[in-house]
């Protein structure tokens, strides 16, 4: 029998939903309903077995990701929650790292905590940095403390105690004392959840994972409830931030990992694309209602961090938001969707984002009451869009309506006609987003010219092929859908886990014994989460230590093999270190002892890779459907676009621009320096004029 797998993405304007059967594939975009997020995903699957002639019990995998953890944190609307730390750490988490992420702004204001100072509670404690119990935990002062947090209503609860994540007992204790005091609140270990050194990173970690918990569990109860109602019996997995798939009780219980699970999955996504196409060096654009992803892959892998920033609040400047300390896929995002808001600020400049119009009211356009413009509105009145066919006809836009807000809005204010504060908005946000690419190349020692971008989500194939001449990148891939993409990337994502532990060790004290013994241990913890996924999969573990040298604040990640780990040895270590250290910085130090400061490993279960697409040379000339008004923004002017259909596009197929190709669920905005060949997998390749093969 085949299986029939579906990837549902929530996302901040539209809920993605994608049914695989076999290698046919069906798909359809609805809008997110934010009051009960789970009536999207039925409404969504419904759509897509009607189109494959199947019933939801047929449905055999379901892999879901969701922007729910992401904008319960940005949104402040987690459960009451309460911080239990260290005597004389209380207020750890809202003194930060005492770093001004705005040099200059002599007014700057930090971002509150996410627990305000009464919820925050100390025990008599102390365990020292190398996990040696200084003062022993008093176990009648937790008991009470238990009655006044019981006595106070709190919901759930965050442990994060001072080097637990090298000693886990004291936290230990302190759940067990609870969970019997407070068998309705839930429970959250800083041990468990971020076991790695900087407590402040670790006890943010913890306090929204503790903060989500309840509003995560009792959504994934629901849609578990709704799915056996519709007859849906299979497993429910969800994707996690580090670009694998986990069980719904791991879901549950680590509901921080969920934090950038459907970016995750549009990474996923673009890795599987570069594979097929043998590409080493690609720049994935994930563009869609509400926001923008970029993120750099590299042999066909995408780039991972263990420490990334959630909500940030002021201009996206790195160290104004909540740091998360999980594995996660290294990528930029800023507030650059489809309906991101655009105004006019106080230095008479159009500002875009990050407040977003979202699927209620949504955009102008979308005319159910928005006022504002919108990104879409701006790409509607420049002909990017068609009117009658958005989202395959079922949402009808409103140029009027468009022309309205932006004359309003921004003309008006800055004696602009809509068509040049269209063009003001939308060259903006194309800067925005090409700056943002441009910052996180330089911040990994790249140089965007030689790479290849893979563009999707809703809003990205509009938009790339102007991002592109912004970068000085040749080429443009924009796979069969492309506007379902995070969707997409869900079911071709491994079960996988990664487990992580900060234990301090110089390459001058090398422990050996202690080092093979540690790698042991993360391995078997890491195969341990996989395994409730998967009991009977083929898993193999991958080895990460981050490496600094003594002094430095931070380290970088270097790979180990499978033999390295398993005999580990210091001058090994020290080769890898310096050579990814030069590739990265230019040069080493001599002179100065090296250290390691976590140790990592990723257990996955493995996933074939795609076989190469047969790239078709340049051919005849695609058939167009007719003609219509395109501004280029490159050319400042309207130019006359032919309109082509993808779905009637063969392989082999060219179009010259400007023109547009038009499908369902996005469309493909090719400027006038570029041409477009359509390959046999149906992904369309958009490259500079003469540089095609």
């Amino acid at each position: 029998m085949t299986d029939m797998r579906m990837g549902v993405d929530i996302g901040g304007t539209f809920t993605d939903v994608v049914l695989e059967t076999g290698q046919t594939s069906f798909s359809t975009k609805v809008l997110t309903t934010y009051g009960a997020p789970e009536d999207a995903i039925i409404d969504g699957m419904h759509q897509v077995c009607v189109k494959a002639g199947i019933s939801p019990a047929q449905i055999s995998q379901i892999i879901h990701g969701t922007t729910l953890a992401t904008n319960a944190l940005i949104e402040r609307r987690g459960a009451k929650t309460a911080l239990i730390t260290t005597q004389g750490f209380r207020d750890v988490i809202e003194m930060r790292t005492e770093s001004r992420f705005e040099q200059y702004d002599l007014n700057l204001e930090l971002p509150e905590p996410l627990l305000p100072r009464q919820n925050r509670f100390t025990v008599c404690e102390r365990v020292d940095a190398s996990g040696d119990v200084l003062v022993e935990l008093d176990v009648n002062e937790v008991t009470a403390l238990g009655e006044r947090l019981a006595q106070a209503g709190f919901e759930s609860i965050a442990v994060g105690l001072l080097h637990s994540y090298l000693n886990p007992k004291h936290e230990q204790i302190i759940r067990d004392i609870l969970a019997k005091a407070l068998p309705d609140v839930m429970i959250s270990l800083s041990s468990e959840v971020s076991p790695q050194m900087r407590e402040y990173e670790r006890f943010n970690t913890t306090v929204a994972n503790a903060y989500i918990k309840p509003l995560m569990k009792s959504y994934l109860d629901r849609l578990q409830g709704r799915m056996a109602a519709e007859g849906v019996g299979c497993d429910i997995f969800l994707m996690h931030s580090g670009g694998g798939i986990i069980s719904l009780a791991s879901a549950a219980e680590f509901p921080v990992r969920l934090v950038e699970s459907g970016p995750a999955g549009g990474a996923v996504f673009a890795a599987n694309i570069a594979a097929r196409f043998g590409l080493d060096k690609v720049l994935s654009f994930d563009m869609g209602g509400t926001t923008a992803k970029i993120c750099l892959i590299k042999d066909q892998t995408p780039k991972t961090a263990r420490v990334f920033e959630v909500a940030r609040t002021y201009r996206f400047k790195k160290g104004s938001g909540m740091p998360i300390s999980i594995p996660v896929i290294d990528m930029v995002e800023i507030g650059a969707g489809g309906g991101s808001l655009a105004h006019v600020d106080s230095l008479r400049q159009i500002r875009v984002g990050p407040e977003s119009a979202g699927s209620e009211p949504g955009p102008a356009c979308y005319g159910r009451g928005g006022a504002r413009p919108a990104v879409t509105d701006a790409d509607l009145i420049l002909g990017k869009l068609d009117p009658m066919n958005f989202a395959g006809g079922t949402i009808p836009l409103h140029p009027e309506a468009s022309g309205k807000a932006l004359q309003s809005e921004l003309g008006d204010l800055l004696d602009m006609d809509v068509q040049t504060a269209a063009f003001g908005l939308t060259e903006v946000v194309d800067e925005n987003m090409a700056n943002a690419a441009r910052v996180h190349a330089v911040e990994n020692g790249e140089d965007l010219s030689g790479y290849t971008m893979i563009a999707f989500g809703g809003a990205a194939p509009l938009h790339a092929g102007r991002l592109c001449e912004k970068l000085g990148i040749k080429r443009l891939l924009v796979p069969q859908g492309a506007g379902v993409g995070s969707a997409i990337g869900f079911l071709r994502a491994p079960f996988s886990f990664e487990a992580t532990r900060s234990v301090y060790m110089k390459l001058s004290n090398f422990d050996v014994t202690l080092v093979t013994q540690l790698l042991a241990e993360l391995e078997t913890e890491a195969h341990g989460f996989v395994r409730t996924c998967d009991a009977n999969a083929d898993i193999s573990a991958q080895f990460k230590v981050y490496m600094r040298y003594t002094g430095q604040g931070w380290e970088i990640p270097i790979a180990l093999s499978a033999e390295q780990a398993a005999s580990p040895d210091a001058d090994t270590f020290q080769t890898l270190f310096e050579t990814d250290y030069a590739a990265l910085f230019g040069r080493t130090v001599t002179g100065l002892d090296v250290e390691i400061t976590v140790w990592a490993v990723n257990a996955a279960t493995h996933v074939p890779l795609p076989a190469l697409v047969d790239q078709t040379q340049a051919g005849a000339a695609a058939k167009a459907t007719g003609e219509r008004a395109l501004f280029d923004p490159a050319l400042g002017a309207v130019t006359k676009a032919q309109v082509i259909a993808r779905g009637e596009m063969t392989a082999g197929q060219t179009t010259q621009g400007p023109a547009v190709i038009c499908e369902d669920e996005t469309t493909i905005v090719i400027p006038t320096s570029m041409q477009a060949t359509a390959h046999p997998d149906g992904t369309i390749d958009v490259q500079t004029k003469g540089a095609l093969s």
